[in-house]
């Protein structure tokens, strides 16, 4: 069994994923369904309102937090190599890293940087904002499970 700061490590991997997968399950299953219903300047100016918010400190701190403690968990299970819930770890370190905060670097940023140039009034903005939706939220899917699965991995390391 995992002990001492190392477990304190994994549990707090278990509460930054879980919040993250939370926060991505939210925005899949309701947030942007809602702004979708929007006309699309109300939505675009939403959105682009949503993603500044999201870079203060409260989220990232979370956010960026789990993937500095995901990296060192990884880093620390390659060192001590436990007996039990090394694969698990590392998976959990994996999904987070790559499926959640990689993802979020090249997939979701950019399309949020690509909606804030745009006036939310003009006629570019509202040809783009359905696109925006569909390919925004099914990659924020993927974000989603891969946070919950990572937090699940942990979980399981722990058991």
């Amino acid at each position: 069994m995992i002990e001492g700061p190392y477990f304190g490590l994994v549990v707090l991997g278990v509460l930054g994923t879980g919040l993250v997968a939370g926060v991505f399950c939210a925005f899949s299953t309701f947030v942007m369904r809602g702004l979708a219903e929007l006309p699309p300047a109300q939505g675009v100016a939403a959105m682009n309102a949503i993603n500044v918010t999201a870079v203060r400190p409260p989220f990232m701190a979370v956010f960026a937090g789990s993937a500095v403690l995901c990296a060192v968990i990884a880093v620390v299970t390659f060192v001590l190599w436990p007996d039990e819930g090394t694969v698990e770890l590392l998976v959990g370190s994996a999904l987070y890293l790559f499926g959640s905060f990689g993802l979020t670097m090249v997939v979701n940023v950019p399309r949020n940087d690509a909606l804030l140039k745009l006036d939310p009034g003009t006629p570019e903005a509202a040809a783009y904002w359905p696109t925006y939706v569909r390919e925004w939220t099914m990659w924020n899917h993927v974000r989603a499970v891969a946070s919950g699965a990572a937090a699940l991995a942990y979980v399981l390391a722990l058991t």
